[in-house]
């Protein structure tokens, strides 16, 4: 298992958190997500067999957020 965090922009509250947290969670290969809303940031478990950085990044714009990095 790997570890990456991401910088994502635009979560204003729990909601956003929680969407966030959902997305990147239902990806194949995402063992687990934390996300925090201060700061913004999504640290995820994942195995790189099964996805990538990119995947993740296109699943959080997809559900209206932004990546910083």
């Amino acid at each position: 298992m790997n570890e990456i965090t991401l910088s994502v922009t635009g979560m204003t509250c729990g909601g956003c958190v929680n969407s966030v947290t959902r997305v990147l969670t239902a990806l194949p290969g995402v063992q687990n997500a934390v996300v925090t809303l201060t700061p913004g940031q999504a640290r995820v478990t994942y195995d790189p067999a099964r996805t990538d950085r990119a995947a993740m990044v296109q699943a959080v714009v997809d559900a209206g957020f932004g990546i910083d990095n």
